[in-house]
């Protein structure tokens, strides 16, 4: 895939010690953290004003898609809200808007690109606006656990399943080697599919959301599931390993959900008498099985809505939503609080601010496309196999 193609930087890599301070940057590995004009002021009273007069000129041109874990000041104009395959869908609905701004991360704005037709352009408000769980896996070193699957004589057995939360180069593999892509919502279905096709699955790019389907929803034990570390010689695993295992899980995790843990859970049950514990299936395994529901964003939306006043809720997922949701329902009486104590945004997702927003607007609006998301021809014909074959699953 290609955003704006940049050149070949004749540069060492930052020491690791450098990067974790804080102090240096990484151009090898950054989309890029600047955008090519100047950004107004984050304290400007008339950023509202100046986001709104911008939508107005460019009318039908443009639909803004804002992902349910962005900041109120940016979903505020949104057209249409909700999860990232949701939105891509819905700009695909939209043939007349020749401008899709999305308001999320990286890898959605490929996958609007990918459904969307040629005519559209895909605008991503911040380039820097990333996912650390889709960068765990590229397609470098999926290729390369690909050549581990082979020699270990099990790749013919192997269906790769990809949830959406990836890049468009691993769609793209996923569709070339027969496999799908699954939502938080369809990943139980779209297991079932692939065993169907074959004896084993290779699922991308988060660990938790493939173990906590397989031993949660398909009747699994942990003990079916291995970890592939892309980062250790073939994957950390042994031949006989990768034989045995029926699910092969790629070591990749969401950074937000991630921290919550099983202390998490009794924290807040003892200091919420009768409190409901709803987690994202991007949890830990032990969190899942310690909560009493669990369920994709809009399952976590749609639950909320249908409890009864005065109930009691604590939340795993983004805290930009819980704090939405917190509001919405107040006034019915009903309680929602974050699952853990310590305040976790997506940081990459909040890039997408409103300084950002009403820079990308007012750009189209001069007539000036920045930050366009283009995924290339061979790459958008696979991953859109992919994306077709979830979209059949029965």
């Amino acid at each position: 895939m290609t955003t704006a193609q940049p050149q070949e930087l004749d540069v060492q890599p930052t020491p690791l010690a450098l990067l974790l301070l804080g102090r240096e940057a990484d151009p090898r590995s950054e989309r890029g953290v600047e955008c090519p004009g100047d950004l107004p002021s984050p304290s400007d009273p008339d950023l509202v004003a100046r986001a709104r007069a911008a939508k107005e000129k460019l009318g039908d041109k443009v639909f803004v898609l804002g992902h349910h874990y962005q900041r109120d000041e940016v979903i505020q104009f949104a057209d249409v809200t909700g999860d990232s395959f949701k939105l891509a869908r819905d700009a695909a609905a939209r043939p007349e808007a020749e401008y899709i701004v999305f308001c999320g991360v990286h890898f959605m704005a490929e996958s609007a690109d990918i459904l969307t037709s040629d005519d559209q352009k895909v605008v991503l408000p911040d380039l820097a606006a990333g996912c650390s769980m889709a960068d765990m896996a590229t397609a470098e070193q999926v290729a390369e656990c690909w050549d581990v699957l082979t020699e270990a004589g099990i790749a013919e057995q192997v269906v790769p399943v990809s949830y959406m939360n990836s890049s468009a180069d691993i769609k793209a593999f996923t569709g070339k080697h027969g496999g799908t892509i699954c939502t938080s919502s369809n990943a139980e279905r779209a297991l079932n599919w692939a065993f169907e096709q074959g004896e084993k699955v290779l699922f991308l790019p988060d660990q938790h959301l493939g173990r906590n389907t397989a031993v949660r929803d398909l009747g699994m034990s942990l003990e079916d599931c291995v970890v592939y570390n892309p980062h250790r010689p073939n994957g950390g695993l042994t031949a006989q390993e990768l034989r045995a295992a029926k699910m092969i899980l790629w070591r990749g995790h969401c950074s937000v959900h991630g921290r919550f843990s099983l202390d998490s859970v009794n924290d807040v049950r003892e200091r919420i008498p009768g409190v409901n514990v709803l987690v994202h299936p991007e949890c830990k395994h032990e969190v899942v099985a310690a909560a009493d529901y669990v369920g994709s964003t809009e399952y976590i939306i749609k639950a909320l809505e249908a409890a009864p006043a005065g109930s009691k809720w604590a939340i795993g997922t983004e805290l930009n939503l819980v704090r939405r949701l917190a509001n919405r329902f107040a006034a019915e009486d009903k309680e929602i609080v974050f699952l853990d104590k310590t305040v976790c945004f997506c940081s990459t997702m909040n890039r997408i601010d409103l300084p950002h927003l009403v820079w990308a607007l007012e750009s189209l609006a001069e007539g000036t496309l920045v930050n366009r998301i283009e995924v290339d021809k061979e790459t958008e014909a696979f991953a859109k196999l992919a994306l077709e074959r979830m979209l059949a699953l029965p």
